[in-house]
């Protein structure tokens, strides 16, 4: 967990209609380069309905502190409070603060990556892929004038469609396939039983909003990811080859890593993101 510091800044309020929308700021002990730090927008997970912008997520990102990356860890409304799409609806307005006070933090609002694992590498991918979508936004959040779009997305083992997750999990026999059950995460998420609603299956999914625009991902997953299979990665990164282009999408399968954990957070794969990050944001 990051400690507060001089170039730390806490609670910031993004958005007025929740107590969640707030966003923690950090910023590297370097001065900032000609137009500002590049940012990453840190999105946790939690299954939609639990987990903290300071929780033990934020140690692989906040490493990034170090090569000259500012860090914003975002809270937003968890399923108990709203459904979907109120978190993507936060997610955004975050990113569109932070780029109306670019100046104020010497942020560069050109340079933005979205990264989250789980829970959060869904609203990643959501905010790499629904780029202009209306329904996906929420411009009364505030800084109606300013983008959310980013330049780079890293999804971290983050589902896609809901309604292939027991398919997945019965194709690798790890876990269980329960996630059409009424109190999944996904259906509470969106508020009645994913077999149920399909077309908000189809709109929660990040494939659905896939453009030949949209940023460079990289996806990361486990291969005995026993809460979310890794098959959403694998299609995810197809469908963006797809429609984008060979190689818009970069797929790191880590053979026999679970849901999270060391593999995710060695010095090794973090060298992956880091040379990611620094091809796409400088």
């Amino acid at each position: 967990m990051i400690t507060s510091s001089p170039t730390t800044h806490l609670d910031l309020r993004y958005a007025d209609t929740s107590a969640r929308q707030l966003l923690d700021l950090y910023l590297p002990d370097t001065p900032p380069p000609p137009g500002g730090y590049p940012l990453i927008v840190h999105i946790h997970g939690g299954a939609w309905r639990m987990g903290d912008k300071r929780d033990r997520q934020l140690n692989a990102p906040q490493q990034m502190l170090a090569q000259g990356y500012a860090l914003a860890a975002v809270n937003y409304r968890l399923s108990g409070e709203a459904q979907f799409p109120a978190q993507i609806h936060d997610v955004k307005a975050a990113i569109r603060w932070l780029r109306g006070n670019a100046a104020e933090y010497q942020l560069d609002p050109r340079r933005v990556a979205a990264w989250g694992g789980s829970a959060g590498g869904h609203l990643s991918a959501l905010v790499g892929t629904g780029v202009g979508v209306a329904e996906l936004e929420d411009l009364t959040l505030g800084h109606p004038t300013q983008r959310s779009d980013v330049q780079a997305v890293v999804s971290w083992f983050g589902p896609t469609d809901f309604l292939k997750m027991d398919v997945y999990l019965r194709q690798t026999g790890c876990g269980t396939p329960d996630h059409s059950l009424p109190d999944s995460p996904e259906s509470q998420l969106l508020g009645a039983p994913i077999t149920e609603v399909p077309d908000a299956v189809r709109r929660a999914n990040p494939e659905s909003w896939l453009r030949p625009d949209c940023p460079p991902f990289l996806l990361q997953h486990g291969t005995r990811d026993h809460l979310v299979p890794y098959q959403h990665s694998v299609r995810l990164a197809d469908r963006i080859d797809e429609v984008a282009g060979a190689g818009r999408a970069r797929l790191t399968l880590l053979e026999g890593a679970r849901h999270g954990g060391r593999e995710f957070e060695s010095a090794e794969n973090l060298a992956i993101v880091a040379a990611f990050l620094r091809e796409h944001l400088g």
